[in-house]
């Protein structure tokens, strides 16, 4: 029962690549981030079996770390980041989640 999460998520995806294609050339890099389950108080706000469930979907067999996300940014914020655009950056353990 997640057609709009994910229909959201899609939207997001859509988005990053329309407008990466439509700056490029113009010195604008245009990326975007799917994390999985990501270990951040937010969780708080959800039942604990589901988010055993979640997490037992991850390759990798645990949450990521929010500083692990963060390094991620980090670098496509980065000087050293300069040939993407119009990309989806995967962060979920092995369990891509869009």
């Amino acid at each position: 029962m997640a057609a709009a999460y994910s229909s959201s998520k899609a939207g997001v995806i859509a988005l990053t690549k329309a407008i990466g294609k439509d700056v490029a050339g113009s010195g604008i890099l245009v990326n975007s981030v799917a994390p999985a389950v990501i270990d951040t108080p937010i969780l708080g706000q959800i039942a604990g079996e589901h988010i055993e469930y979640m997490t037992s979907r991850i390759p990798l067999g645990r949450m990521g770390e929010a500083d692990e996300v963060a390094a991620l940014i980090c670098w496509l914020a980065s000087e050293d980041m300069s040939f993407s655009t119009g990309a989806c950056f995967d962060i979920s353990g092995g369990r891509a989640v869009y």
